[in-house]
């Protein structure tokens, strides 16, 4: 029968706290407390019987997948094995399949709520001269990740209907909320590719409650439309968006509160589908909205005018060039999903089943928050912004460093986490605002040719002597 986790917490977590360089004295490190993590696996009524794969370990394992260059359930194993060596535990087999189960049994809510937690926690301790006017400012993006092409996958997750059948993958939409002060995922929202209410503005709105009072809310123009910022200004919270491109717009008309600046009233379209009647009939029959223009004279931009809709409306405590800038801040929601697919290899993942696919997809959340923190603690220290620091050159150093964090006497990790914040420190980004490339490859790729045909039916033309 199941026993209930009890014990060992806190070693396990130090475990943890060693694989981010959670040193004591360090800032930031009650991001992650033994007692919050107790309190995560108590909620979810997290049960084991296995004394080597308890859930904090297999936590710990999938972090280390997402953040190893090879995420293989051998190399986290070995990974294992080896660590278990050193510190002359017994040894355990090098199969994966009692990895795998654990992996199973694990409940996708511990690595939903502890990335949330440790999101949350960095921002509430972060300094004030990281936010913006005083407002914590959350970027919402969206961005597509791909899985195996197994029937369990395809069923939740379908591929494209343009894609043969046997020939895609199945693909799944990921909505994310960034904080631009630190950069962590302070919550996100999984769904299928295509369907009724499968858009990002629906995966937003399933995340409305997640959101603060007085947060300012940055997106793209699929964000900007009467019901959202409806809906969010019922809520307390402000927003600062590109106009939609099938709005228009005229800087003749409404109150005018300076050059390519006034203030214009959308009046309440019909009610969608979407929205039940009661809700429809709460939101206010017009909207009172500022309009600024900004031209964008920079060479190799393809855009040369925005213009951005927000519900600050005061010009004396915005000016038009904070609200211009604070939309340009929008494109580290960009880069922060570039890290996650690309850097954290987020964008194809490798679970065999929807719920897997999705704990991997948190995991990736999880690590890439905890990455953060260590960046929020070098900059910190070192007195800079958590976003003039490389998340890439972050990667790099734990990875180099964290193999003899952990097998480290307790007594070195102090003045190891320093050296190591020291060193993520120094990568820093360039500020190169108005860089810009021509938008091709130098570097030839070869060419193979494209399977046309299902993989299957392929094999049988190969065994029949078929080659075209």
């Amino acid at each position: 029968m199941f026993q209930h986790i009890q014990g060992r917490i806190l070693d396990q977590v130090e475990s943890l706290w060693r694989q981010f360089a959670q040193g004591p004295g360090l800032p930031f490190r009650n991001v992650l407390t033994a007692e919050s993590v107790e309190e995560v696996l108590r909620v979810e009524d997290v049960h084991s019987c296995d004394c080597v794969y308890t859930p904090l370990t297999v936590v710990r394992m999938l972090l280390a997948q997402a953040i190893d260059p090879d995420p293989s359930l051998r190399q986290a194993v070995s990974r294992l094995l080896a660590e278990r060596a050193v510190e002359g535990h017994c040894t355990i087999s090098a199969q994966t399949g009692a990895y795998s189960q654990a992996r199973h049994r694990l409940p996708e809510g511990v690595l939903q709520r502890l990335t949330r937690q440790v999101g949350e926690n960095l921002l509430r301790e972060a300094p004030g001269s990281w936010l913006w006017k005083g407002r914590n400012v959350k970027i919402v993006d969206g961005s597509t990740i791909s899985m195996p092409d197994t029937p369990a996958n395809q069923t939740e997750y379908p591929q494209p209907s343009h894609e043969k059948p046997g020939l895609g993958f199945p693909l799944a939409r990921v909505l994310a909320v960034f904080s631009l002060a630190t950069g962590t995922i302070l919550d996100a929202a999984l769904g299928p590719f295509s369907g009724k209410e499968t858009g990002e503005t629906a995966l937003f709105r399933s995340l409305h409650h997640h959101l603060r009072p007085g947060d300012v809310v940055v997106g793209d123009r699929y964000f900007c439309s009467y019901f959202e910022i409806a809906l969010l200004q019922q809520l307390g919270i402000d927003v600062v968006m590109r106009l939609h491109q099938r709005r228009p717009v005229d800087f003749r008309t409404g109150t005018r509160l300076g050059k390519d600046d006034h203030l214009v009233v959308w009046k309440k379209p019909k009610c969608p589908k979407w929205l039940d009647e009661h809700t429809y009939q709460q939101l206010p029959a017009m909207l009172e909205l500022r309009e600024v223009r900004l031209k964008v004279p920079q060479p190799g931009f393809r855009t040369k005018t925005i213009v951005a809709v927000s519900t600050l409306t005061d010009p004396k405590e915005f000016t038009r060039r904070d609200l211009t800038d604070l939309h340009r801040l929008r494109w580290h929601g960009e880069l922060d999903l570039r890290s996650l697919k690309q850097t954290l290899q987020m964008g194809i993942l490798r679970g065999k089943s929807p719920a897997m696919v999705r704990k991997e997809l948190w995991a990736h959340f999880l690590a890439y928050n905890l990455i953060r923190t260590v960046m929020a603690q070098a900059a910190q220290q070192h007195q800079v912004l958590p976003r003039e620091i490389s998340f890439k050159g972050a990667l790099q150093t734990l990875l180099a460093f964290v193999p003899h964090v952990l097998v480290a006497p307790r007594d070195a990790i102090p003045d190891l986490a320093k050296r190591i914040l020291t060193a993520v420190a120094q990568h820093r980004v360039g500020d190169r605002p108005d860089r810009y490339e021509p938008r091709a490859r130098k570097r030839r790729y070869d060419n193979y040719m494209h399977l046309l045909i299902p993989r299957a039916e392929a094999k049988i033309r190969l065994f029949k002597g078929v080659y075209e």
